[in-house]
């Protein structure tokens, strides 16, 4: 597929470097079309790196490097290496793979596109996990064709995860309050309509973290979807290193992030040329 020539829908519905399932794409093969049920294929084969203590499974060292795994096709070994089950068979807590919720948004994504149903992962900020926060977190939308919409899912959320969280919105069609992509907190920060140190995780936040979620969402748009703890180009930039021009492309590539699907040649043209945003083969 020549990616220069297609449509956004078109380019969303197909594979990248880290969703295609390579040799092990038949674990994808006759699975259900219903996303709630995907969701639940991913929560039964993934165990979430920091909730796996109040879940009651003790992770070793060596365990929670498998949060490490970029793409999908070596997070499937991994799985098919635990147990030889079909994906629809949910393992026990302590033989699902770890990962975090980007992993969780990935996998999502590569079963959808597997369907060929329009699907990308997004990073950015959810305001459930901790009152008065935006917590780094990871979601996957995909292409509703009888609504003409992207709809934002967090295949994280599963029941537990639900009732200690109170969620009170369906996790299969998250409200645009609850999540922000990067690109909108960046706006908000930029506008002083935010406070950067209320964007981040644990003892990481303000506009410099914010910064590093805009870039690895720009990637995950153009299907390079990094991990959460990743750096490289105007991610790497200390603060009062960033010029004028760096900053007049940050503020473009948040317009271009949070754009429809007419913008869609600009945003994948402006990755691709410009060697601040792109991801390096290495």
């Amino acid at each position: 597929m020549n990616e220069w020539m297609v449509g956004p829908l078109e380019y969303y519905a197909c594979h990248g470097v880290m969703t295609d399932p390579k040799e092990n794409g038949f674990l994808f093969e006759g699975l259900s079309n219903e996303v709630s049920a995907l969701c639940q294929i991913a929560q039964g084969v993934l165990i979430h790196l920091h909730w796996a203590d109040r879940l009651g499974v003790k992770l070793s060292e060596q365990r929670k490097k498998e949060a490490n795994f970029r793409q999908v096709a070596e997070r499937l070994r991994g799985i098919w290496k635990m147990s030889d089950q079909p994906l629809t068979v949910s393992r026990p807590l302590e033989k699902r793979q770890v990962g975090t919720c980007r992993d969780f948004s990935v996998m999502l994504c590569a079963m959808l596109r597997h369907q060929h149903v329009p699907s990308r992962a997004r990073c950015g900020f959810a305001t459930y996990f901790l009152p008065g926060r935006y917590e780094d977190h990871w979601i996957c939308e995909y292409w509703d064709a009888d609504q003409k919409r992207w709809v934002m899912v967090d295949p994280q959320l599963d029941e537990f995860q639900r009732q200690v969280l109170q969620i009170k919105f369906d996790p299969r069609d998250v409200p645009p309050n609850h999540f922000l992509p990067a690109g909108r907190a960046w706006q908000l920060c930029r506008m002083g309509q935010a406070d950067p140190d209320h964007f981040g995780i644990f003892d990481m936040h303000g506009m410099w973290f914010i910064r590093g979620n805009l870039l690895r969402d720009m990637a995950s748009l153009n299907k390079v979807e990094m991990l959460p703890w990743d750096n490289w180009g105007l991610i790497r930039k200390k603060e009062e290193a960033l010029s004028a021009g760096d900053m007049a492309l940050l503020d473009r590539v948040t317009a271009l992030t949070l754009a429809g699907n007419d913008i869609f040649q600009e945003m994948h043209s402006t990755y691709k040329s410009d060697p601040r945003l792109r991801v390096p083969r290495h």
